[in-house]
């Protein structure tokens, strides 16, 4: 009989069904007795985002041992905007210790993709950030990242064919979770999203990333960039003064060999700090000194927080920063906006949750 304790575990402590692999379900089905092909069932079912009560094809008694031995339970909508200019969805789910999260459901021409959180708030602790501004909470399990893109499809009636992970948390904080996510989301008899589908961003924790390219895992790393100079990323993004640029970007062209996956580097423009010409020219010059030719920025007009005090930059300024890197031969794009009339960016909606609950309390 196997083990219980070697089962993932809720936050609470509690067997968790939806955090486990087809062969870790197996096991557990059969350390209670039943027959193993029960756990590929299971597996298809909670992978739809199914209650226990309407699992067909289930005998109730199994049902009933099961949900009497684990947790099988998926993130509840407490908030949903749904943007009438593109049909952007924002999500702010609930999750069962009271934590919120938030998720952002974008359509594209090429099909759906979901941004995920991967903690209840971070401490990384950069500038620009809404999701930052209370540090982190805790760790998501795999479950609750999962659960994010279970119930967006299930609530959108629509398949999700691409995950984001940059939403609120650092996904390489909480590593061995977020690994297991990957092997669960694109699991064929679950989801099935293709690992080549799913983005990876980290605000550079370098050693993170080093462990990430001996995963076999295709994903495509996503480096938050967004200065030349260790000086000015300090000064936006404390993570630098322990990994600085130099031993980050070696990490990124260590993915890149190691993988063969192109790295992409997200930079977001600030008005007056960091979207000039000058600093179009230093950011082509770093990324070929440091990584090489097989790079792609990918532009971001800054979401605004109030909190921070920090301005976007104009569209004429972005267009002429991408075309100057474009020129020194680095493939650049301006992310299109989606949902800009819901404020469709991660963490403000965890944050206004969080200010009004301050305010309701004596």
């Amino acid at each position: 009989m196997s083990d219980v304790l070697s089962f993932p575990k809720t936050p609470e402590g509690a067997v968790d069904l939806l955090s486990m692999t087809p062969s870790e379900l197996e096991a557990f089905v059969l350390s209670l007795g039943e027959p193993r092909y029960r756990a590929e069932q299971l597996f298809i079912w909670m992978h739809r985002g199914t209650e226990f009560s309407e699992m067909n094809n289930l005998p109730k008694a199994f049902r009933e041992k099961i949900a009497a031995a684990a947790e099988y339970r998926l993130p509840k909508i407490e908030q949903k905007f749904v943007s009438a200019k593109d049909g952007t969805i924002k999500y702010l789910f609930a999750l069962p210790d009271g934590e919120c999260v938030e998720s952002v459901f974008m359509r594209y021409e090429h099909g759906n993709t979901i941004c995920v959180s991967s903690q209840a708030g971070c401490r990384m602790g950069c500038r620009f950030c809404a999701s930052t501004l209370t540090g982190r909470v805790r760790n998501l399990c795999a479950s609750e990242i999962l659960g994010q893109v279970i119930v967006a499809s299930r609530d959108t009636g629509e398949r999700i064919g691409g995950v984001v992970m940059m939403g609120i948390g650092e996904p390489l904080d909480n590593y061995d979770n977020a690994v297991r996510f990957l092997h669960l989301v694109s699991e064929e008899k679950g989801l099935g999203i293709g690992l080549r589908h799913i983005s990876v961003s980290s605000c550079g924790l370098a050693d993170g990333i080093r462990r990430l390219a001996g995963e076999n895992l295709p994903v495509t790393l996503s480096l938050s960039l967004h200065a030349t100079t260790d000086e000015k990323r300090s000064a936006l993004m404390p993570v630098n003064k322990r990994y600085p640029l130099r031993e980050v970007l070696g990490a990124c062209r260590y993915y890149f060999e190691k993988t063969g996956r192109r790295v992409s580097f997200e930079y977001t423009l600030i008005a007056g700090q960091n979207d000039t010409k000058e600093e179009a020219e230093a950011l082509a010059k770093l990324l070929r000194r440091e990584v090489g030719s097989v790079v792609h920025v990918n532009l971001i007009m800054l979401n605004e927080v109030k909190e921070t005090g920090l301005k976007t930059t104009s569209r004429q300024s972005a267009e002429q920063f991408r075309d100057t890197l474009t020129r020194l031969g680095v493939t650049a794009t301006i992310r299109r906006r989606l949902g800009s009339d819901i404020d469709a960016s991660c963490g403000q909606l965890r944050l206004r949750r969080l200010e009004a609950a301050e305010q309701r309390e004596p």
